[in-house]
């Protein structure tokens, strides 16, 4: 049996909540204090519509967050080098790093309110559980590295919403510089001596 496809009236609807999510989040200072009736509102749709088509707030983040990074998933999945699984590991953790990081300076508007849920932890995100496989895995083929699992989250840890709000937003980094310091710091730690037995 196939699948069916969605109404086109439904696939609307939920370009438009996204589009107006998306909108919303990015003009508010606390991306928090949007609600589902000011993104239903916004879109011209009820909150019945809302609640069926993500189940919920967090749902509908998640859903916009996942479209937004899509892009970046495939190439690091299945792309060609920096980012794709061919390029060698000293190369391809540093711009693994670097796209999570451009990603989080270009929709700190919609990371921030991801992270800012109060949901489960922001450690068993789909996205977060993709991002730390696919590094840890590029983590494990460097000669002499252990102790990949921890590095991968360590190294993630310096691209979390809310540390670039508080560089860029609130002392000023700029991204070159933010983007500068994490290569720097990625290179140090998968070079660094005590992480190697």
């Amino acid at each position: 049996m196939s699948e069916r496809k969605p109404r086109a009236d439904a696939t609307r609807n939920r370009e438009a909540v996204l589009a107006a999510a998306d909108k919303l989040f990015a003009g508010r200072e606390r991306p928090g204090t949007v609600t589902m009736a000011d993104i239903a509102a916004a879109a011209g749709v009820g909150k019945a519509t809302l609640f069926r088509g993500f189940g919920d707030r967090t749902g509908l983040i998640q859903a916009l967050f996942e479209l937004r990074l899509a892009p970046i998933r495939v190439a690091a999945e299945e792309g060609a080098p920096p980012l794709g699984p061919t390029t060698p590991p000293l190369q391809r953790v540093p711009a693994l790093l670097d796209a999570v990081l451009c990603f989080k300076l270009d929709n700190r508007h919609l990371a921030l309110a991801l992270e800012g849920t109060g949901g489960d932890s922001p450690y068993e995100a789909e996205h977060y559980e993709r991002w730390h496989s696919t590094i840890q895995g590029a983590l494990e083929e460097v000669p002499g590295l252990t102790h990949g699992d921890f590095i991968a989250h360590a190294l993630l840890a310096a691209t979390r919403a809310d540390l670039v709000e508080h560089l860029v937003g609130a002392k000023g980094v700029t991204r070159e510089q933010m983007r500068a310091d994490l290569a720097a710091f990625t290179v140090r730690v998968m070079e660094s001596g005590p992480t190697r037995d």
